[in-house]
């Protein structure tokens, strides 16, 4: 039984608080199973980490004025029920074009872009389709919902393409990455509390009691709406020479603040 279901069913039966407690206890023991077997298909030279960025798809189209397809079709949605969805795996800035004058603030914002200038329009004008296997497609299909708005072949275009990443071992890893998040107790703690609000001291304490004591600053949780309140994104920074060793404490790194209230909605569907 995957760790999700377990929090879905324990959540009928315990109730919120001992469900907590439980995860605070069978969450510590189980971050250490590697999410990825080998990462030398993602070496960059001179890249020092990743951050790994996922979606809470219900927040993150509760906050858009003019929801996009993967928000107004519920087939394009059905990823949303695994937990978390991918947005991206975005490496930092790379030595080789840091001692070319790029900044971090610059590979931040336009990243591969610097190098090819985005077309203008849409997602899709970004690159052409990616030939991925049709295993992986399908995956990717569910787990990325912003697919249907080409969100794959933008984030190929700004983060990887000029970096010589291979898109499948981009998107293969990425997907292994995201599933340890979702089946970890940090994943359950956010399942179990669909359409309600909590703490976002208690979002960081929870991440912490999943992956390890301290870890919490490789959190960044990104809100929006009227007072930051709005669950929309989480990023976590993964160094890039231990991938392979991910969620385990010592594969993680901090990252910069983000910008939630103290109280912190997590938004459903279904209210």
């Amino acid at each position: 039984m995957s760790r999700l279901t377990w929090a879905r069913r324990a959540r009928r039966r315990l109730g919120p608080a001992a469900l907590l407690w439980g995860l605070l206890v069978f969450g510590a023991g189980i971050a250490t199973t590697p999410a990825v077997a080998d990462d030398t298909a993602l070496a960059v030279p001179g890249v020092d980490h990743y951050t790994l960025a996922l979606t809470w798809h219900p927040g993150f189209c509760a906050s858009r004025s003019r929801p996009p397809r993967e928000c107004r079709e519920a087939r394009l949605r059905r990823g949303a029920d695994d937990g978390f969805v991918l947005h991206g795996l975005w490496a930092s800035l790379p030595d080789e074009l840091r001692e070319r004058g790029v900044t971090r603030r610059d590979w931040w914002r336009k990243g591969c872009f610097l190098e090819t200038p985005r077309p203008d329009g849409g997602f899709c004008r970004a690159h052409a389709p990616l030939a991925l296997p049709e295993a992986l497609g399908e995956r990717l299909d569910r787990a990325m919902p912003g697919r249907a708005s080409c969100l794959d072949r933008y984030q190929y275009a700004k983060h990887a393409a000029c970096l010589a990443l291979p898109a499948e071992a981009l998107f293969s890893n990425s997907l292994e990455l995201l599933e340890a998040v979702n089946d970890s107790a940090f994943g359950d703690f956010v399942a179990l509390h669909r359409g309600g609000v909590v703490g976002r001291n208690a979002l960081i304490g929870a991440f912490e009691a999943a992956f390890g004591e301290d870890t919490g600053r490789a959190l960044r949780l990104e809100c929006r709406g009227r007072g930051n309140r709005l669950l929309t994104e989480v990023r976590i920074g993964i160094d890039a020479e231990a991938l392979e060793r991910f969620p385990a404490a010592d594969s993680l790194v901090r990252l910069g603040r983000g910008r939630c209230a103290t109280r912190v909605r997590i938004a459903d569907f279904d209210g």
